[in-house]
């Protein structure tokens, strides 16, 4: 339930956008987790249409194919044991900051949550094929909460499921933040 209610609420704050994004979050079963269909969209997800996939992406329990993207998730549940729920999406304002090549500046209180907890991966490779995509992403975040992409968008790595949805929300104010500030001036 919550997997889809995070689903819901990070569409009504525009994070999605077709295909481009992926919600996980660890399932009972070690080496396992839940995430949507390949095919739907971030307002179509119920509990019932959640899959639980392994880690090369085979479907245990659920109808349909799951997003091959989603790849690299495993990638940081293996070296994060405290990760329970990943999101990564390409919401508008964390995109265009992306495309600037500029990390997110941590210079308003509402966005103390992500102070010194946002990395940022200023090389994106282009469309990764395979494992590679999961090795860069999983490198550029270590042992932060959130990662900003050049060129691509965020992945928030939750202790919860509640944790990831907020980040995911608040880095997407935080991107739209600095972008008005800096079209004003200097950030300081």
């Amino acid at each position: 339930q919550k997997v889809a209610l995070t689903c819901r609420a990070l569409f009504d704050r525009g994070h999605d956008s077709a295909l481009a994004g992926q919600i996980t979050a660890r399932a009972e079963e070690p080496g396992t987790f839940y995430t949507q269909q390949l095919g739907l969209g971030f307002d179509e997800i119920t509990p019932a249409n959640l899959l639980r996939v392994d880690e090369d992406l085979n479907v245990l329990s659920g109808d349909g194919m799951a997003n091959p993207a989603n790849r690299f998730h495993s990638w940081i549940y293996r070296a994060r044991p405290d990760v329970q729920c990943i999101v990564h999406t390409h919401a508008l304002h964390v995109a265009a900051l992306s495309m600037l090549e500029v990390p997110l500046v941590v210079s308003h209180m509402d966005l103390t949550p992500l102070y010194d907890d946002c990395a940022f991966l200023p090389d994106w490779p282009g469309v990764p094929v395979g494992n590679e995509e999961g090795e860069i992403i999983s490198a550029a975040l270590g042992q932060k909460k959130a990662v900003l992409l050049a060129h691509h968008g965020h992945v928030i790595a939750g202790e919860w499921i509640e944790e990831a949805c907020s980040l995911a929300v608040l880095i997407e104010r935080g991107a739209n933040l600095q972008l008005a500030a800096m079209a004003a001036g200097t950030i300081k």
